[in-house]
């Protein structure tokens, strides 16, 4: 993986994140399918990743009135939860299995966003 192409895939997946499209998991997909990195690294590189994004999008999430305070109180705690027994249900599964779960679940949420422009 050269540095420049690197540089190019995080900025690339960082413009299209802006846009709302998904650059982490564009950004799985490169490190994963093009820097041959393993799907565990890649997962810890896209959370150091979105930890980087998230506070730009927070912050223009609340400049624009977009973020209910209450709501946030409920989500962060079920988040907590949930990406806690994720990584410790993650940590004790084959990559292999990891990586087709992935591919399904990508190729879920693509099929239902086609499916929601039908509409």
């Amino acid at each position: 993986m050269s540095a420049i192409g690197a540089v190019l895939a995080g900025l690339l997946t960082g413009i299209l994140s802006g846009f709302g499209i998904g650059g982490g998991s564009l950004l799985l997909l490169y490190l994963t399918l093009i820097a041959g990195m393993e799907q565990v690294q890649a997962g810890g590189i896209n959370l150091l990743y979105f930890m980087a994004c998230a506070p730009a999008a927070l912050y223009a999430h609340i400049r624009n009135g977009l973020v209910e305070g209450r709501a946030v109180v409920w989500c962060a705690g079920a988040g907590v939860v949930t990406a806690v027994a994720a990584s410790l249900l993650a940590s004790h599964m084959d990559t292999g299995w990891l990586r087709r779960g992935f591919g399904l679940f990508l190729l879920y949420v693509g099929w239902r966003e086609l499916r929601a422009k039908e509409q």
